[in-house]
């Protein structure tokens, strides 16, 4: 007897929670759908199979449809706590894998997220709202202005604060976006992502969602951060400022870093520690800016480039384009083959676009009075940000763009509106985990 005959003879349901007992040990888990050997999940997150001619006793814990009225009926929460929104957007914070396609999904009702992290309701009153489940490589500039309509919608009720759940590859730029969008949010509106799916033993969710929710719970900030892993091995997390941080590693748990910034705070369980002032409410309207100009461009420079490059931008009319500039903010232009680039570039922005410099160097910021190079870009017209990260600028400018027009754009790109350029430079080292 193979599996599937052996589901089909005991009348079982994929995503059962059952109870075997093979050799004489007993294993739970949740069924999956098996053809040969019967295949269930372990609690530790580990799939393991049986031959099905081994299995000495079965028993059905629970069916798909009582773990659901199971889950309902233990959300009881405290009527004394803060009221939190959940609002998902996608990536693997707020999912879990669904046994029965294999695939990962999200996880948006109330119940489902309190019974993945257990631990909310000591925080807060949860409550969810479901958006988008997209990739965060697959946002677009009008997905940041459907999540910040969300938010403003949430606003209405009053809650102390209010969590995203994102992809971490982009979430800062969303971050970034949302922190441009609006003007007097009154609460904090805290971005949080997980590297690894919210079911895996492995996962960093579960850490990153809760002490976003103590933060949110213990503070008076009010504005758009990031809540990440402060340290590999830390049970901390750092509340990041929106456009000041960046996506340093590809897969490690503190992947997230403030840079040429400090963190906003420190979170733990028993402790939250702030690292300098921060934004607080303090009256006004709230406002959501939520247009973006869609013909903004992003350029690396790198030895090689070419002139056409360049003038793609103007074949194509854009409006503004930020160049990833080498070192202090150069690109090539002062050898004879690279003479081009300058000419193409002076063109550019005569035909309307305005053209940015940033570093790709991350750290540090752009200085055009150091060397020929970069007086020749500024007396072209190119505008350098100083310390701005170069997506955070593809933000701010196509924002800038969408909502105000070109001539205020060319005004305020240089001007720090929130926090994303700094005041003095940061030189000390980041706060210790």
């Amino acid at each position: 007897m193979d599996a599937s005959e052996f589901i089909k003879k005991n009348n079982l349901k994929i995503k059962s929670r059952i109870k075997l007992r093979v050799d004489g040990t007993d294993f739970e888990g949740i069924l999956l759908p098996s053809q040969d050997f019967l295949q269930i999940k372990l609690d530790n997150g580990y799939n393991v199979g049986f031959n099905p001619e081994l299995i000495k006793s079965l028993e059905i814990i629970a069916t798909p449809e009582e773990k659901i009225k199971a889950k309902q009926a233990q959300l009881e929460q405290d009527a004394s706590l803060p009221q939190i929104v959940i609002l998902h957007t996608g990536g693997t914070i707020a999912s879990k894998v669904d046994y029965g396609t294999g695939g990962v999904s999200p996880s948006f009702d109330a119940s489902e997220i309190v019974s993945l992290f257990p631990e909310l309701q000591k925080v807060a009153r949860i409550s969810s709202v479901f958006v988008s489940n997209i990739f965060s490589e697959d946002m677009r500039f009008e997905n940041y202005a459907i999540i910040a309509r969300e938010i403003a919608a949430l606003l209405k009720d009053k809650p102390k604060g209010i969590i995203v759940t994102h992809g971490t590859d982009t979430m800062h730029y969303t971050a970034s976006a949302l922190a441009f969008m609006f003007e007097n949010l009154p609460v904090p509106v805290i971005l949080v992502g997980s590297q690894r799916s919210s079911d895996r033993p492995s996962t960093d969710a579960m850490l990153n969602l809760v002490n976003a929710a103590r933060f949110i719970a213990k503070t008076d900030f009010a504005g758009v951060a990031i809540c990440m892993h402060s340290g590999l091995d830390s049970n901390a997390c750092h509340i990041l400022p929106a456009t000041k941080t960046r996506k340093m590693h590809s897969s490690r748990r503190d992947a997230f870093k403030a840079v040429n910034s400090r963190p906003i705070a420190k979170i733990s369980e028993d402790r939250l520690e702030y690292f300098g002032s921060y934004p607080k409410y303090t009256g006004g309207e709230l406002k959501l800016y939520a247009k973006f100009e869609e013909k903004v461009g992003l350029l690396k420079a790198r030895p090689n480039i070419s002139p056409e490059e360049i003038s793609f931008f103007q074949d194509k009319a854009y409006k503004g384009l930020i160049i990833e500039g080498t070192g202090l903010g150069h690109i090539g232009i002062t050898e004879a083959k690279n003479k081009d680039n300058l000419k193409a570039l002076q063109s550019l922005i005569s035909s309307g676009c305005i053209v940015c410099m940033t570093t790709q160097c991350i750290f540090g910021e752009v200085n055009p009075n150091v060397y020929s190079t970069g007086r020749e870009l500024k007396k072209a017209g190119v505008i350098f940000l100083h310390d701005m990260l170069a997506e955070t600028a593809y933000i701010k400018l196509a924002w800038l763009l969408g909502n105000f027009g070109k001539e205020k754009a060319l005004e305020l790109m240089e001007k720090n509106l929130r926090g994303e350029i700094s005041e003095r430079s940061i030189l000390e080292p980041l706060p210790s985990e």
